[in-house]
């Protein structure tokens, strides 16, 4: 059985209690080397065999994980945050399901869930912003057309940037380009959760200055919108005693 587990945004005690499990019985673990917190190996039994992604590639990961399955063993392939965002998860089911090797998924907190819960931030503030877009820059690996950050920016809703640190001039100007207001408020959260998390308010123009004031070239997330700091915005209706719901009746 080979289970894929969502190691959390970076904090050892982030990981789900389903995916600690996970980790306590398995015989082999292949984490995402470059990314996961190594102090979630600490969960592994002493006999666990560990392997580390970031050093191989598809075909030697699907290898290990067929070794493990011949011998009869349990394996986890841990990646970073939740694995359904840039996790490159569905090309390795893809080929378990071909070999009719049996797998699951346990999901796991996200870094753009870690970087709102550094700047005690909610994504979704009423007549701010009720959609949040996860995106990136089209770097080595490409984005289709239709995904431009100009496109999204038209839209004004918060907007997440992941894997684009090293490209922050061009993502301010196609911000701008898109809609945004040049002092659009803005955030830069380095490595969220992890001990040595930092994280700046900015605005969309000072995006790239403010990350080279401050050393960050990677591991970082970009977090746009009105959203970020500062919006007037309305109350929840969920909680207004003037607003019926499904388990209470207006007070007023």
């Amino acid at each position: 059985m080979v289970h894929f587990v969502g190691a959390g945004s970076g904090a050892a005690d982030l990981i789900t209690v389903r995916g600690k499990k996970y980790l306590e019985e398995a015989d082999v673990v292949i984490y995402a080397g470059s990314l996961v917190n190594p102090q979630l190996l600490d969960y592994t039994k002493d006999v666990c065999t560990i392997y580390n992604s970031a050093k191989m590639t598809l075909e030697e990961v699907i290898s290990v994980i067929e070794k493990a399955e011949a011998a009869g063993k349990m394996t986890v392939r841990l990646h970073t945050g939740d694995p359904c965002i840039y996790g490159a998860i569905r090309e390795q089911m893809d080929i378990l399901d071909e070999k009719k090797i049996a797998y699951d998924y346990c999901p796991g907190v996200s870094a753009f869930c870690g970087a709102a819960s550094a700047l005690n931030l909610e994504y979704t503030l009423p007549e701010i912003s009720q959609s949040v877009i996860i995106t990136r820059m089209e770097g080595r690996t490409p984005v289709p057309a239709r995904e431009s950050i100009q496109s999204f920016a038209a839209h004004h809703a918060t907007m997440v940037v992941f894997l684009s640190t090293g490209m922050l001039e061009e993502l301010s100007r196609r911000l701008i380009e898109g809609g945004y207001e040049a002092d659009t408020p803005a955030a830069i959260v380095y490595k969220a959760t992890w001990p040595d998390e930092k994280k700046f308010i900015c605005t969309v123009g000072t995006l790239a200055q403010t990350a080279k004031e401050n050393n960050i070239t990677k591991t970082a997330l970009m977090i746009i919108g009105d959203a970020v700091k500062g919006a007037k915005y309305d109350r929840s209706k969920l909680y207004d005693p003037g607003f019926t719901t499904e388990f209470r009746e207006a007070t007023r």
